[in-house]
Order: structure tokens, then C-alpha cells, then sequence
């Protein structure tokens, strides 16, 4: 039981009594007023901020990272839908793109949204829809040739219907798969977030035919109430033998 330094107990009601609680108001949801309270007790949101990162989503790319080692010094990265840019942010130091660590090889991140961003250092940030004809064209001019990694943190306007969601996300992050066999070196990662719900099966075969392994994690920084996972893929075989080259 635990316990302050006066001896008395500081768990049970006591502990309870922290939690801030947010009034309903005229004009407000109840789904926005649940939103509000959430973001305000999430220890998450509130590191981010001590910390300086754009959101809490920070937290899932660098517990990936820890996990699977895909942001290592000189890689170059593609992260999609990458505003407001906390994905990037982790990305910086870890492969280097300031050029800090001396002896270390200096990497490349290229931030691509549908809306411009704030200038973060070391990223070089691109208004581009990644969907159009041609974008993998202009991603790989942007970057000389081909990146080592591409991100996706991209989820699909919610309907508030369950299912419509998951489907509307599934074909998100398989649009974002074709894009990274575009744009990928062979070896390369394709990080994604998925919404578990199902029919995310035609998408597990796709990437395990492109890549040597796939995993599914839910990063302990992802909220316990949330459908969302992420699919790490590594290995990427490149061409198929019935593909054009």
C-alpha cells in the first residue's frame, strides 16, 4: 500500500481525488468533453509537452524504435502525413540528420503532408498529397534516390462508425504500402498505423510477401482503449520477378 512521507495512505479515494475532472459546458459534446479530460490526466500529453515534442504520438515512434532499431545514423526517411511533425522530431537525432555525432553518417528525414507545418531543424518538410501520380517520383528527387525507411502515422477522418473507420484506415496505410515499394531500397522498413477490426488480413498478406518479417505491436504509450496498432515490416525484397524493374 503505498504510502506519503507524513505515513498516511495515498492510494485508494485519495489518489482518485487527482484526477481533473473537466464540467460539461453549453455547446460542448460529451464526446468532446471526455476528449478534453482525457488529454488533461494522460501523463503522455503531459510529457510531451515538459519535453517538447508536438503531441504524444512522439512517445509510440521512439518505443518502436527501442524495439526494432529502424533510425539509425545516416538512414533516410519519408514520414507521411507527418504533421504536426512529432514523428520527425524523434527522427532527427536518432539518425543524425543535424550531422552532431561526429563519425556517425548524416541522415535524411522528408516530412510530406497535405498541410504545411511549423520548420522543424534537420527535416525538410514538403506540402504533398502522397497519393498523387507521381509523388513517389518527386519523394525520390527530393531525396536523390531511394529512402531507407517510410512512416505512417496517417488515420482517415472518423465517422463515428466502428467499423467504417477500420476500413477507411486499412486502405490508408495499404495506399501508403504501395507507396513505400515505390520508394524503398531494398532492405528497407515500412512503419504503419492500423486499426485492428478484422480486415486488416488482405494487408498482412500483401507486406508479408514484401518484406522478410511483419510484426504487430501496440506500444505501451498507445492507449489502452484504442483499436490502433502498428505493422513494423522489415526486410524489404524489393522487386518481384513479375514486376517491371
Amino acid at each position: 500500500m503505498a504510502k506519503g512521507p507524513d505515513g498516511k495512505n495515498t492510494s485508494g479515494r485519495g489518489q482518485r481525488d487527482l484526477t481533473i475532472r473537466v464540467k460539461s459546458a453549453r455547446g460542448r459534446r460529451a464526446s468532446s468533453t471526455r476528449w478534453l479530460q482525457r488529454q488533461l490526466n494522460d501523463p503522455y500529453v503531459t510529457r510531451a509537452r515538459n519535453e517538447g515534442y508536438r503531441g504524444r504520438a512522439a512517445f509510440k515512434i521512439m518505443e518502436l524504435d527501442d524495439k526494432f532499431r529502424f533510425l539509425v545514423p545516416g538512414a533516410r526517411i519519408v514520414d507521411l502525413g507527418a504533421a504536426p511533425g512529432g514523428w520527425c522530431q524523434v527522427a532527427v537525432p536518432r539518425v543524425n540528420a543535424l550531422g552532431d555525432k561526429k563519425g556517425k553518417a548524416v541522415g535524411r528525414i522528408l516530412g510530406v503532408d497535405l498541410q504545411e507545418m511549423e520548420p522543424i531543424a534537420g527535416v525538410e518538410l514538403h506540402v504533398l498529397d502522397f497519393m498523387d501520380e507521381g509523388a513517389d517520383d518527386q519523394v525520390k528527387l527530393w531525396l536523390n534516390g531511394k529512402a531507407d525507411v517510410v512512416l505512417s502515422d496517417m488515420a482517415a477522418s472518423s465517422s463515428g462508425h466502428k467499423q467504417t473507420d477500420h476500413l477507411r484506415i486499412i486502405s490508408l496505410c495499404e495506399a501508403a504500402a504501395y507507396f513505400a515499394f515505390d520508394v524503398l531500397e531494398e532492405g528497407g522498413t515500412f512503419v504503419s498505423k492500423v486499426l485492428a477490426g478484422g480486415a486488416e488480413g488482405d494487408l498482412q498478406k500483401l507486406l508479408k510477401k514484401r518484406f522478410t518479417k511483419v510484426a504487430n505491436v501496440k506500444p505501451p504509450s498507445s492507449r489502452a482503449d484504442s483499436s490502433e496498432k502498428f505493422v513494423v515490416a522489415t526486410g524489404f525484397r524489393g522487386a518481384l520477378d513479375d514486376e517491371t524493374p
